[in-house]
């Protein structure tokens, strides 16, 4: 079941770390385009594969070996932005390693490391046997040699017409011309057999149609390679090299890898038990350890340099605290629940991995972010990218954030490597608790996991797609929290019991609030202040803040992310017509920092603010305030017992389901619709709900405590 193309192209949005510069080279029948990042030695370039893929199946690596080295990536003849030959001698190994010399001169390259999967290897092997001086080392992923087993689908004639279409017989002409989308879903699927693989296998699918028929059936109309010629490549390698084989590789065969590391001298082999044939997609952060452990090993070591050891017990103790950048309000609880740490350990250093806008928060009241978080690719920038006119599938925009959590997660791993940390802190870090539970030998330290929702749910515009996804991701969640029961020391859930949505976490599986019930603690809601003295000595904070007695003030706001601007716009437009049903309107809109304030085009009376510190203190002066629906904006109102119009995303399952839901049991705010809410009907519920009065029930003021106790109990 795989999604539509129109869809699967949006995968292509956002980058963790866009190229550096980017070229074209020509060379044997081919157009070849390159791209290259950042700098350092040992150089690397990443080869690319057959061309039923581009250089993008490299996603998970390059971002990762940029920050330390010169990355080199191109994309083979017939996808990417490369020329599509229809001449099959262009897609032979011997031309593929034309165009990689080529690729390696234009982009001023003496040598490098080759990395490479599948069909990568021939290709690489030739440069290696041929121009020894131009590589210093090769690692080689499920290679596809004439080694070994016969690959998948070998015998199958490619041009005849079939009797059948089953299996293998897809990889055929006359099938591709008829259904080249199932074609490129049966061999995604086969390529990625390992569980809960749908992200790889949607990449794949929208990979390959880029290349479409034209573009990949030439190279399958290319005659077999000379068995004694590449028998005599293999024994001229003189490299370094290692060979990475799956055990479930259904594409080559596991049996090609264990050959090929035996008919060149002195390769290693890791065989990749439970693997299938693309582990540089599905197994990222294993296979770029390997890589980087095999680059670290053809350097000499560097001197050791001098340091000094601290006797165990008379280290300080130590956490890392990684805040999510989405929303601002994950900032403020997470500050509140660090100053109550303390409190309970103060001794406790705290180093924070942040992104922008959060570390703008957390410089401000005086925490000590990590000078790695300057290396964080942006999360906030996805979801930017993401959304179109108030609308946000953040369940789809997660999954497509895959890239960004790989190359954010090494980050991590990296730091937790160096720092000596007794504690980790995620608060909602689902790049490290998800690949954590893919590679639980990584797990250094005690690791502290938080978050306000649990389970992932489909929308109605998703239909059952959407459905089976969602069902799918929560099905690996339950299954890794229950083969690895170690990996969260504790699970902090922000919130109550009766906040859990009813729903179930799919077809067979059990309902959200048990499984939570069962897995987590209960911290009660965090807002991040004590909303008493807010509540009752409003009149001097509007006083403080510059509110008149005489003004009722209308406070706009849509988060730090820059997601709602299209709200922004909407409201502010509506304050002429507001106004004029309620005297002495005064309106105050936030922009945030990720929104330029002249682009709102504002009104007069209407005053537009950038970054406001401490926003919650003018939600708790205003009269009304206008929101997005994001959990921590609008629980701030319910705490300061102000009323609210809040708008949720559309297909944003958190704010539609989760948010509403614990709103619902507040009984607090005004839902609102953005696509069916004009001018006029956003003034008309900003004057009927200015002066009502509110029934809130009440929010734990002690939440901070609660969760720094749960907390320090690990440390």
């Amino acid at each position: 079941m795989t999604a539509p193309a129109a869809v699967r192209s949006r995968a292509e949005q956002t980058r963790a770390r866009d190229p550096d510069r980017t070229g074209f080279v020509d060379g044997d029948g081919a157009r070849i385009y390159y791209e290259v990042y950042g700098e350092g030695d040992p150089p690397i370039m990443f080869v690319p594969p057959w061309s039923i893929v581009h250089s993008r199946v490299w996603k998970g690596q390059i971002p990762s070996f940029a920050r330390r080295h010169k990355v080199i990536a191109w994309d083979a003849p017939g996808n990417g932005r490369s020329s599509k030959p229809s001449d099959p001698a262009a897609h032979h190994f011997f031309s593929m390693a034309t165009h990689l010399l080529a690729v390696m001169d234009a982009t001023e390259t003496p040598a490098a490391v080759l990395v490479g999967v599948s069909a990568s290897t021939m290709r690489s092997i030739v440069v290696a046997a041929r121009h020894p001086e131009r590589v210093l080392g090769m690692v080689l992923l499920c290679p596809s040699v004439p080694l070994g087993e016969p690959a998948a689908g070998s015998d199958v004639p490619f041009d005849d017409p079939l009797p059948t279409d089953e299996g293998w017989a897809k990889e055929n002409i006359h099938f591709w011309q008829r259904d080249f989308e199932g074609y490129l879903e049966f061999f995604a699927g086969e390529a990625f057999n390992e569980p809960h693989s749908t992200k790889q296998i949607e990449d794949l699918v929208g990979w390959g149609l880029g290349a479409g028929v034209d573009g990949l059936a030439p190279s399958l109309q290319m005659q077999a390679p000379d068995l004694d010629i590449v028998r005599a490549l293999f024994a001229d390698v003189r490299c370094p090299v290692l060979v990475v084989q799956g055990d479930r590789d259904a594409i080559a065969h596991p049996t090609k890898g264990p050959a090929l590391a035996q008919a060149i001298a002195g390769a290693r082999l890791v065989e990749f038990e439970g693997g299938g044939h693309l582990p540089n997609c599905r197994h990222p952060v294993k296979v770029n350890l390997m890589i980087n452990d095999f680059v670290e090993s053809l350097a000499p070591p560097p001197p050791m340099p001098s340091r000094t050891w601290i006797r165990a017990l008379a280290r300080r103790r130590r956490a890392l605290y990684i805040s999510s950048p989405i929303g601002l309000g994950h900032a403020q609880r997470d500050a509140a629940i660090a100053a109550e740490l303390r409190k309970l350990r103060p001794e406790i250093e705290i180093d924070w991995l942040a992104q922008h806008p959060v570390t703008a928060v957390l410089e401000e009241r005086g925490e000590r972010v990590h000078p790695a978080s300057a290396e964080l690719a942006s999360e906030s920038g996805h979801f930017v990218a993401e959304a179109t006119e108030h609308d946000l599938n953040a369940f789809q925009a997660i999954r497509r954030m895959d890239e960004i959590q790989v190359a954010n997660f090494m980050v991590f791993h990296e730091v937790v490597e160096q720092g000596e940390y007794d504690l980790v802190i995620g608060d909602e870090a689902w790049d490290v608790d998800y690949f954590l539970h893919e590679n639980p030998e990584l797990k250094r330290t005690a690791f502290a996991w938080m978050t306000d929702f649990v389970g992932w749910l489909p929308m109605p515009d998703g239909g059952d797609r959407e459905a089976y996804l969602t069902a799918d991701y929560n099905a690996e969640m339950i299954e890794h929290v229950a083969r690895f029961p170690y990996l969260r020391d504790r699970s902090i859930f922000v919130g109550d019991p009766d906040d859990i949505v009813p729903d179930a976490f799919g077809p067979g599986m059990p309902t959200i609030r048990d499984w939570t019930e069962q897995n987590f603690r209960f911290a009660g809601y965090v807002t991040g202040f004590d909303p008493t003295p807010l509540v009752e000595g409003r009149e001097a904070l509007r006083r403080e803040l510059g509110y008149h007695p005489d003004e009722r003030v209308v406070v706009v706001t849509v988060g730090g992310s820059g997601v709602g601007s299209a709200l922004l716009r909407r409201v502010v437009g509506a304050f002429p017509e507001a106004a004029r049903l309620v005297p002495g309107l005064r309106m105050i809109a936030v922009a945030g920092p990720r929104i330029e304030p002249a682009s709102l085009a504002a009104p007069p009376g209407v005053e537009v603010r950038a970054f406001v510190p401490d926003l919650y203190r003018h939600l708790a002066a205003s009269d009304l305030a206008v929101v997005q629906g994001g959990l921590s904006t609008t629980m701030e109102l319910v705490a300061a017992r102000r009323p609210f119009l809040y708008f949720p995303l559309q297909n944003h399952f958190e704010q539609q389901r989760h948010v509403a839901h614990r709103l619902d049991r507040y009984r607090a705010g005004r839902r609102m619709d953005y696509a069916t809410s004009t001018s006029e009907t956003i003034a008309a519920a900003i004057a009927e709900e200015i002066d009502r009065p509110v029934d809130y029930r009440p929010v734990t003021s002690d939440g901070a405590a609660r969760a720094a106790a749960m907390i320090a109990e690990l440390i």
